[in-house]
Formats: structure tokens, sequence, C-alpha cells
């Protein structure tokens, strides 16, 4: 084969995967002079700027000013406005989490309504910024949504928009929405809209089951669809949480909507209007209000399915098919990979035996690519200990993800390579192909919306290197269906691979390493008609070091993109007893001025957990949470839990675990709200209640019968500035993301026994 006939066939594989990773770009942003009918981020970005300049976690006054304008602006629109005033709770194992929400609910009634379309977003931030993209810019987009839909003719369904409060401590403010609110209880379909990042396109993640009249509509309304069904599965695997868990628990059916890239910034100060992209904005909201539009005049009764559906865009196209293809699809790539087989083994181009080998072989670059990945992490870690701060979410990655595929196909071409001559090229190339079908079977029966990504590049595959090898054409007709297979997979893993490096980070890199090694097994049917020599898996290992280099020159901290430090005081209210705490691991030289050792046994009982770093500090004058216990019985305690002034949060912790659905916890005058669902099973049993009351909250708790019960009370504000002799972060530091990061904790410790009443003894 010549040299032009190769490098074509190289071009076309690059080619393929610049056009797909073109394809996911964001909109262009419309100015603030668009047609009042279209969907304008610059305008939404005059909403933003308003509310979304400071952190507003839930109860804090910045909070309380978002809530105010944004119920404001909806009314200044003619919509029915509330306010919901509620108790948000969440379970989990060992903790239960409550909170004060205030949810801002708006509707905009139909002229005919089938159904309720129901568009959601969270006006709350986390603690350590401001939130601009989570979730401001999907707060914003809602007014601006809104003000275009006013403009034209008035929906056929209700419109109810729902900006929740206390997403960031549990999904609080969408858990009271549907445990209280009618319009919660009512059903309809959801337009859930997120942001774990500041840049990218506005991707469609999740959906609720029995997905296939939603995603016909998705694909036919936005202008500029994005995401696929992959996505769905991977999500619906995942701990994660948005408001859309609860929401679609209650009843609603619907699509969640995110954009994620430039995650380093997520939940940082660095989450600001300065960072977001317009066009990002403008995609989001491009996309709500087709959305909504195109839901508000249909029969929402037409929209019931029974299944689901595999999407996801192609060449500019998107595609779907119904589940009841998926697994069909799967059992012909495996045919078409058998059938390569038998042909090869009739044509003598490979025996059972070698291709066993090979098949099994296989695994061996597979491996190496994740453990290689993972490697490389812990020597960025050895090297620059900082990144281990961030989570693996690092603000210029893209080198090391280049170096990540270098080393992925350094692994795979190694294996290639070295069998080679032993196996021949039809049963390496037959052996990658099978792990790919087996893979798309796997998912075909587990997880059938990411089924594709390996049924059809070994469909294809397998397919091309039949022609390739059955057909008397001439060397560019073979060479071109041997490509097939290679150009299916270029434009499907490494988009793949690379929304995995957005969303997990290089802490698992090794994730997206063996997306991208079964990428490099994809492709490897071009190996024999390129004839790499050896030199092309050594330039390849080259590669992936000077990639690291660069990558460690272009990826320092500054003032833009700032590194991460953990740091909190903490107070013994009995003994006024303080200390600076940090989780660092290699705390930087700003933290290392409040911290200077290890020493935990300074700190109140029950705080210090995990690897600490500590070191002395004054004491301050504050209240501290107190606790009026009311009734103790030994199993159930019964308790009045206030604050002090300024705190925003309490958090009680118990030496015994709470028994099953045994914590209630709400305002006075008010029944209280039950966490329901889980079983507490770590010490210490855990209390939280977010955006806490002046006047405080009365809990209740069931536990395991004892002789007595302790009880540690911590009161968390948020900021360190009260602290005397605190000196504010230099510009290139940031708050890191933990949620205990940033707080002055007041302790206070009580010994209750059965029969206390009032503060119980010390």
């Amino acid at each position: 084969m010549s040299t032009k006939p190769k490098l074509a066939v190289l071009a076309v594989l690059v080619m393929v995967i610049v056009l797909t990773a073109m394809a996911d770009s964001t909109m262009q942003p419309l100015p603030a002079s668009a047609p009042t009918g279209e969907f304008s981020a610059e305008r939404a970005l005059g909403h933003l700027r308003e509310f979304a300049t400071e952190p507003r976690p839930v109860g804090s006054p910045a909070g309380d000013r978002a809530r105010d304008y944004l119920a404001g602006k909806l009314r200044a629109e003619g919509l029915q406005v509330e306010v919901q005033r509620a108790v948000g709770a969440r379970p989990a194992s060992g903790l239960a989490t409550f909170g004060q929400v205030d949810n801002v609910v708006a509707k905009l009634p139909g002229t005919d309504p089938t159904g309720t379309v129901l568009i959601a977003a969270h006006y709350d931030s986390a603690a350590m910024g401001p939130g601009a993209s989570d979730d401001g810019t999907a707060v914003a987009a809602m007014i601006e949504t809104v003000r275009a839909l006013r403009a034209g003719t008035g929906p056929r369904n209700d419109v109810v928009l729902l900006m929740s409060d206390g997403e960031e401590d549990g999904v609080l403010g969408a858990e009271a929405f549907v445990r209280r609110h009618p319009l919660g209880r009512g059903g309809g379909v959801l337009l859930n809209w997120e942001a774990r990042g500041v840049r990218g396109p506005s991707l469609m993640f999740e959906t609720s089951r029995n997905n296939a009249r939603l995603v016909e509509m998705f694909a036919g309304a936005v202008p500029a669809p994005r995401g696929d069904s992959s996505m769905v599965e991977l999500y619906r695997l995942l701990p994660n949480n948005t408001d859309f868990t609860p929401l679609t628990r209650a009843g609603f059916t619907g699509m969640n909507f995110a954009y994620i890239r430039g995650s380093s910034l997520y939940h940082t100060a660095g989450d600001s209007i300065a960072n977001l992209d317009p066009g990002s904005l403008q995609h989001h909201g491009s996309n709500m209000l087709a959305m909504t539009r195109a839901l508000g005049g249909t029969d929402l009764r037409t929209l019931t399915s029974d299944h689901d559906v595999t999407y996801f865009r192609a060449f500019g196209v998107m595609i779907t098919y119904p589940d009841t293809a998926v697994l069909p699809l799967a059992v012909l790539a495996l045919l078409a990979v058998i059938a390569l087989v038998v042909y090869g083994r009739a044509r003598r181009l490979l025996t059972l035996p070698r291709l066993a080998v090979a098949t099994v072989s296989a695994v061996l670059p597979l491996v190496v690519s994740v453990v290689l990945a993972q490697g490389l992490w812990e020597l960025l870690v050895g090297l620059r200990p900082a990144y281990d701060t961030m989570g693996g979410l690092l603000h210029r990655p893209l080198a090391f993800e280049g170096s990540i595929a270098a080393l992925s196909a350094f692994a795979v071409l190694c294996w290639y390579l070295s069998l080679r001559r032993r196996l021949g090229p039809v049963a390496l190339a037959a052996g990658g192909l099978f792990w790919l079908a087996g893979l798309g079977a796997l998912c075909a029966w587990f997880a059938p919306g990411a089924a594709f990504l390996f049924t059809l590049p070994a469909l294809t595959g397998a397919l091309g290197a039949l022609a390739a090898l059955v057909t008397g054409a001439p060397a560019w007709v073979r060479v071109a269906a041997t490509t097939l297979g290679p150009v299916t997979a270029g434009a499907l893993l490494p988009s793949l691979a690379w929304n995995v490096f957005d969303g997990m980070g290089l802490a698992l890199g090794g994730v997206g390493a063996l997306v991208l090694a079964l990428f490099w097994l994809g492709v490897s049917p071009l190996a024999e008609p390129l004839k790499p020599s050896r030199a092309v898996p050594l330039t390849a290992a080259v590669l992936a070091l000077v990639l690291v280099g660069v990558g460690l020159v272009t990826d320092g901290f500054d003032a833009g993109r700032p590194g991460r430090t953990h740091l909190a005081y903490v107070m013994d209210a009995d003994t006024r007893a303080a200390r600076w705490v940090s989780a660092d691991p290699e705390p930087a030289e700003w933290t290392r001025r409040y911290v200077t050792g290890r020493d935990v046994t300074a700190l109140p009982p029950g705080y210090a957990r995990g690897s600490l770093w500590t070191g002395p500090a004054p004491a301050i004058t504050a209240d501290g949470p107190r606790v009026a216990v009311s009734a103790y019985d030994g199993t159930t305690l019964r308790m009045r839990v206030t604050a002090g002034r300024g705190a925003r949060s309490v958090t009680l912790r118990l030496d015994r675990p709470i028994t099953w659905a045994g914590v209630s916890a709400g305002r006075f005058g008010q029944a209280n709200v039950p966490v329901t669902g889980e079983r507490a099973g770590t010490w210490p049993g855990e209390i939280r209640f977010r955006g806490i009351p002046a006047q405080g909250v009365q809990v209740t708790v069931r536990l395991t019968p004892a002789e007595q019960v302790r009880v540690i009370a911590i009161s968390e504000t948020d900021g360190l500035s009260r602290v005397p002799g605190f000196v504010p972060r230099p510009g290139e530091l940031v708050a890191a993301t933990r949620e205990d990061g940033d707080l002055v904790a007041i302790t206070r410790g009580y010994t209750l026994r059965p029969g206390s009443r009032d503060e119980g003894a010390r």
C-alpha cells in the first residue's frame, strides 16, 4: 500500500473524530436585540447578574434576595406566583438531612390544558461559590423563556415553573414540593435543568423510563439536540441525583439537561459569570424554549410509551431506534464477527486456537491501559500534590487526556505487533471485534441504551472486513471497506471518552482509558493496511511523556484557574478550646499559616473523623448551639435545637445508631417531617438541619435502647472572617468543595440519660 492511501485512511479517521467533537460545540449567543419571540443569552445574563454574584446556600440572606428577585420577575410577567415555605427531608445511611426551603412556584395557565409542563431548576448554590452555572443559568433562562412565551400565542397546556431551594443539600426543595404542594402531586411532563461545569453543549443526559415519545419530540423540536442514551444508562448507575429524581419518583415523566465542561470550577468560587460561556446559556435556553413550546402545544396524553429508545448523534444527524432493536442488533453483530471467523478459517487466514489466543489476550491491553492511566494520575499527584484536592477535575486537562489516549494506543499496538506474525492480522482483528460485540451483547441485556457504542462498531467492522476479504475489487475499495468499522468507532467512542473525562476527571482516568483502548481495538483492522512498525508504539509512548510535560507546564494555578484548599474553624463551647482544621492531604502554603500538624486530640468528641491537619486558634464570642430535651425514655429522644445567632445550620452527632425511620424534624407549631426508607448503620448517627430558623426546630429521634446517649451539637456559620487573625486566601486559591469548609463550627456536648430534661448534663 502506497503512502498516499495510508495518509488518506488516517485523514478520514482523524476527520471523523474532529467533526464529531466539533458537532458537540455550543450555540452562538444571541444579543438583547434578538426578536422578542427568540431566546437571548444576553437578556438572560441581565437577570443572572442580579442574583448570581454571591453564594446563596439554603437559609442565607443572599438566597432570600434571590428568591425575592425571581418571584418578582415572574409576577411581572403575569404569572401566578407563590413561595412555598416548607421543610424538606432526605435520608441516607447514618444521616438524616432536613432543611427549611423557600420554593418559588409559578404557573402560566394553558388555554385548553391536557396536562402540566413542569420546568424545574434550583436557585440555591453551593456555599463555596456564586453558582452562576449551577444552577443560575437555568433559573435565568426560565425567566427569559417565560418572556418569550408571553410574546407569542399562549400555550395550550399549563406551564409550571419550579425554582427550588435546597437542592445542593439533598434535593430538599423538590422533596418538599412533591410531598406538600398540589402541583407536585399532579404529575405531568418535566424538563429539569442543571450544570456540572461552566461551558459545553446542553446535553440531554437523563430521562424517565419509557422515553420513546419524549426523545422523538426532543430530536424534532430543539435546534441543536445533544446527548445520547448511553448517558442515561450511566447516570442510572451512579449515586448522584438532582431534582429530577424526587420529581420523577412522584409521577412526572421527563428529561434532564446539563452542560458539563469546565468542571474544575464546579462548586467553587470559579463558578462565576466571568467564567460562564454565554453559548452554553444560549444552548440551555434555546432548548428550554423549544421544548416548552412543543410540549405546551401538544396533547400530553399522547406522549405515553411502553419502551425506551436508543438515541445518539452521528455525522450531524440524531439517530434513534427502539429498544426492541437493541438485542437483534447485538446478535447480528456477534453473527457478523462469527461470519468473519468462518470465512477467515475457510481461507486459512486464521485458526480457532489462534482466534482464542487473540480474543483472550485482548484483555491485556485493556487492563494495561487502565493501569497506565491510574498510574499517570498517581504520578501527577506525586509531582503536584495540589491536584489531589481537585478531585481529578483539572483546569487544563487536555494534554493529560491526550497522554492517556497515547498510552492506550501504546498498549494496543504492543499487543497487536507482538502477536501479529504468530496469530495473523485476521485473528487479531476478529479478537478485538469479539470484545466489542460481546460488550454490546452485555449492554443489550443490562444497559440497552449504551449497547450502540459497541454493537455498531463491531457490526460495521466485521461487515467491512468481510467485504474487504471477499471482494475482488481494487485495493482502494478494500481499504475503504476496512475503514468502515474504524470510522464508526471514531464517531462514537472518543466522544464517550471525552464525556467520561469531563464527568469523572483524571482521578478515575482508567474509565476513559478503557473506552479509548476499546476504540483502538475497534480500529485495529487498519493496522494491516497501514503496516505499522515497532517504532509506532514507541512513538506513542514518547508522545504520552511529551504530553505529560506539556500538561504540567500549561496547567499551573493562577487567579483565573485557582487551586483549592480546605479550612474550617472549630471551637468547643464548653471548654472554649479552638482549633483550625484542614482535610487537605498536603496543605498549601497559605493553609499552613493555620495548621501545623496532625494532632486531633484537642478537637471536640465526634469531630475528628478522617485524616486531618490542625493548629491552634483563638477563641471567639459565639452563642453556639443549644439542645433542650423535652423527653427521653431510653429509646425516644425529643428535643428543641437552636443554632445560635447568625448560624445557618446545625448538625447533631449521636453515638448510637438511629433505628429504621426513626428521625423527624420540623418548625415549632407544625407537624414534624419524618425521614423514611433508610436504616442508619454507622457511628455516629447524624442529623443535619440546613437553613435553621432563629427560634430553632424540634427533633425526635428513635434510638437503640441504652443507659445513655452522647449528643454533640455543632452550629455552622458561613465564612471565617470573624475569627481574629484570619487572612483571606490569595487569588490563586479558593475554598475546596468539602461542605464542612469555610465554616465557623461551634460545638457543645450533652450526655443524656432516661428521664433527662432541659439541657442535660455536659
